[in-house]
């Protein structure tokens, strides 16, 4: 907190509260530490439970802790905490009541077992002076369950915190790999937008040629291969992480090649927000993953709301399903589907696009321009019923256009800004300023699907809409509008789908034609099936027609959602899940994996 906002910012800090440290070092490492405390306490012989609590005070001071990325030492201090409060726990269950204590040295963990890698030379002595403090804190202790003062030593020699570029410094120089059992942290959340050119040579220097794009990765997936390098079979790691990295295209560009050089995931929290005890919270959304190079026989998944689950695999898109990687597609990877494409973008600074009153305002200047005045639809228009136009002057004639100065002025507008970009294809559209710069509206009903949608809900909203309202480039077009193609988009399983393999908005959805759409494997449904699932899309819509003063994003809140129309959409869920051979019963984690299986089916056979 002590550190510039805008120094933080630059630098991708984001500070952690315990509950999100204990979300790292718990399945890590600490949640084995305390079972194993827990079953040395049951043993009743006096004599053989003193042994064993020795030897678990010992085990407790072999292990050796490094954070890469360590800022003020949160994780190290924690974790420092952690294992003294058992060992002082061991402590006093050897006590057992007694005013002395036979051993010369009572304490064995030490703060010279935690080592630590930061850039900021002030957050580097924040993390030393927090060290000695929990030291100081744990000793005192120490001293109450013993009744005797110990000797301490406050601010004696500590250099195991050393200042540098993680992504610089030879880790092996810092604490020998041989020498250390776990790697935690938190590294910089800086996507790759917001990455300095310094800091995306650090990337370039760090993947040295073995990944074709790092240049498109966050800056976090350095701390991945800098461990990579480093480790060995006996080390297990843990990052904090922006989520994007096991979301979309970031999954084949890196998480994925990661895990097919040899390394393998633990545990893994899917994505959740990152709150930090700052006074300045950070509000990103992130995972984490703990991994190593090793075959782990116990895996473990958390979900967003920390309820764990056991898994056999955990693959790149942190979920229980066999290793196959999503490679996006221009095309369907299914036959026989309808193209997806994303909305017409008019390319004019707003000059095309009118509210009410500017509609209006035209209308009533000139009545004839009504019929070239169209209802202009993004994603958020579509969820949440909002109004805009836009001017379509698609065929329009120069003697009409002349008639209004208000149409002819937004043209003019529209012909200067094409004109004054940098662009050449930009500059080109200058010569048709009437029109949109990049047009794709069917001439038939189509189903549209907003880009960004609210992770709350259980089925993003979709709409069969009229090719009288024009589809902008929020929103993406499926061409066909047909009740077959609708019901598939709006089931339990696309949605599982697209939430498996698809990007993020922070935690919303992000629906994507290529990474989505393209790869979604559909249905081989007999007729008889085909007709069911037209009938089951038919229900959907007429359940949403018994409330026309509703908008999507109502009838799909989950608080708010009607009868009729979650009915409706079981109705279809089953249809489509009996299309595919699913059972009914099948959790979506079981349908993900199959629908993985069908994809690489599908891919073998292209």
């Amino acid at each position: 907190s002590t550190l510039n906002p805008e120094t933080r910012r630059k630098g991708g800090m984001h500070y952690t509260s315990i509950e999100n440290i204990h979300k790292v070092i718990d399945p890590l490492f600490y949640t084995e530490l305390c079972k194993e405390f827990e079953e040395i306490k049951d043993v009743r012989v006096a004599k053989t439970r003193n042994q064993k609590l020795e030897e678990f005070r010992d085990k407790l001071a072999s292990l050796t802790f490094l954070d890469p990325a360590c800022g003020s030492g949160n994780f190290l201090t924690e974790t420092y905490l952690s294992l003294r409060r058992l060992e002082n726990e061991a402590i006093a269950l050897m006590q057992d009541g007694k005013t002395s204590f036979g051993f010369l040295n009572p304490v064995k963990v030490s703060i010279g077992q935690f080592y630590g890698i930061e850039i900021n030379d002030f957050a580097v002595t924040v993390a030393k002076t927090a060290l000695w403090i929990a030291e100081s804190q744990m000793l005192r202790r120490t001293e109450e369950i013993m009744h005797q003062t110990l000797e301490f030593l406050p601010l004696k020699s500590y250099t195991n915190i050393v200042e540098g570029n993680a992504l610089r410094v030879d880790w092996g120089e810092v604490v020998p790999a041989g020498k250390l059992r776990y790697i935690m942290g938190n590294p910089p959340f800086i996507g790759k937008k917001e990455q300095s050119s310094s800091q995306k040579k650090d990337l370039l220097d760090v993947f040295n040629k073995r990944f074709k794009t790092p240049g498109l990765l966050d800056y976090v997936t350095g701390w991945y291969m800098k461990a990579f390098d480093y480790i060995n079979d006996s080390i297990d790691c843990a990052f904090v992480s922006t989520n994007s990295i096991s979301q979309g295209e970031q999954v084949p560009n890196f998480l994925g090649k990661f895990l097919e050089m040899g390394n393998s995931i633990k545990f893994a929290y899917k994505s959740f927000r990152w709150d930090s005890e700052a006074s300045l919270k950070a509000h990103v959304h992130c995972v984490i993953i703990g991994f190593g190079k090793k075959n782990y026989t116990k895996r473990t998944i958390f979900d967003s709301d920390s309820k764990r689950k056991r898994a056999r695999n955990i693959n790149a898109y942190l979920l229980d399903a066999p290793n196959i990687i999503i490679n996006s597609r221009k095309t369907p990877i299914s036959e026989k589907v309808p193209k997806i494409n994303y909305g017409s973008m008019p390319i004019d600074n707003g000059h095309l696009i009118l509210n009410e009153k500017e509609r209006d305002e035209i209308i009533d200047e000139c009545s004839e321009m009504s019929k070239y005045i169209y209802q202009y639809v993004g994603g958020d228009e579509l969820i949440n019923n909002g109004i805009r136009y836009c001017l379509w002057l698609k065929g329009i004639s120069p003697s009409l256009l002349k008639k209004s100065k208000k149409v002819l002025e937004r043209v003019k507008l529209t012909k200067e800004f094409r004109e004054g970009s940098n662009r050449p294809q930009t500059k080109e559209l200058a010569k048709s300023p009437t029109l949109f710069g990049e047009i794709r509206q069917p001439s038939k009903k189509m189903i549209v699907i907003p880009k960004v949608s609210s992770e709350t809900r259980k089925y993003i909203p979709m709409s069969l809409v009229s090719p009288k309202i024009i589809i902008n480039g929020s929103a993406l077009i499926v061409s066909s509008g047909d009740l077959y193609t609708f019901g598939i988009l709006c089931s339990n399983v696309h949605n599982a789908w697209m939430r498996a393999v698809g990007g993020r908005l922070e935690t919303r959805y992000q629906y994507s034609g290529s990474v989505i759409y393209n790869t979604f494997p559909w249905p081989e449904p007999n007729v008889e099936q085909e007709a069911k699932i037209e009938k089951t899309a038919q229900g959907i819509l007429d359940a949403r027609a018994l409330y026309p003063d509703c908008s999507l994003a109502d009838l799909y809140d989950e608080t708010m959602m009607s009868p009729e129309l979650r009915k409706a959409h079981q109705m279809n869920d089953r249809a489509v899940m009996e299309a595919y051979g699913f059972a009914v019963k099948m959790t979506e984690s079981e349908c993900v994996a199959r629908l993985f299986e069908l994809y690489q089916g599908l891919v073998g056979e292209a």
